[in-house]
């Protein structure tokens, strides 16, 4: 039986408009090309659409996904194959959620989560995807990207742990109505800055700056703001209070 573009984008839920692209690039090929331009698929270019469409929800690239087909031609080996995939990325997702809904329990009761499961689940490529967009940002406004390439996931762990409680320090406090003069506002960015300067040279002057540039960009001041309104003033007032004594 064949099929024409337009069955195949239905049955498969792509477009038309990318079924072109891939016979474009020579990722799929119709069966049949007519005279007059009509396309027709048969069953094997369905079992490869099937497979190039298995690849994508792993996030191959199209030029991988060619690769790995053209050298693949073992139907059933290439299938079991991205089953295991899958089923890899599958148990990380559900991990993730599992943390995910952990941390909404305790935030809903404005409890701290223990900094050994905040971040069960996130290994090296999930802190890349984490950290994508916010490279995108910093590459379009400052010509600066994070460097991604060379991540230990555990060490991001403990960083983003201390990072995450000191935020919640102050977002508390802040709902709390504490000075930036108060003691435990002071001892809080002591210690963070003492954390800090584990792992770079920073002190109290450079740590006001850096505060009053989350406050002055827009993303970094979002994702502040998102966790508390007025978090970012907050801490840029705390943050050059501090810097001033």
């Amino acid at each position: 039986m064949l099929y024409t573009v337009n069955d195949v984008a239905k049955l498969s839920g792509t477009t038309i408009k990318t079924l072109y692209h891939y016979q474009k690039i020579g990722l799929l090929m119709p069966a049949i090309i007519t005279e007059n331009g009509y396309r027709y698929y048969g069953e094997n270019e369905l079992k490869r659409l099937q497979q190039i469409l298995f690849y994508r929800e792993l996030d191959f690239s199209l030029d991988d996904i060619k690769a790995a087909l053209d050298h693949k031609p073992d139907r059933l080996r290439c299938l079991c194959e991205q089953q295991a995939m899958l089923q890899a990325r599958k148990l990380r997702l559900k991990r993730i959620l599992l943390t995910l809904e952990e941390t909404i329990r305790h935030e809903r009761k404005r409890e701290n989560m223990s900094t050994t499961n905040m971040f069960d689940g996130l290994n090296e490529e999930e802190w890349k995807h984490a950290l994508a967009q916010q490279n995108e940002h910093l590459q379009a406004e400052y010509d600066y990207q994070l460097d991604t390439e060379n991540l230990d996931a555990a060490t991001m762990n403990e960083k983003a742990a201390e990072a995450t409680a000191f935020m919640t320090f102050m977002a508390e406090a802040l709902i709390n109505n504490k000075s930036v003069d108060d003691v435990t506002v002071v001892s809080a960015i002591e210690n963070h800055l003492a954390f800090l300067q584990k792992d770079h040279p920073i002190d109290a002057k450079a740590f006001a700056e850096q505060s009053r540039f989350f406050l002055s960009d827009e993303f970094h001041r979002a994702m502040l703001e998102e966790q508390q309104t007025g978090l970012s003033y907050y801490i840029c007032i705390a943050a050059e209070n501090y810097a001033s004594k």
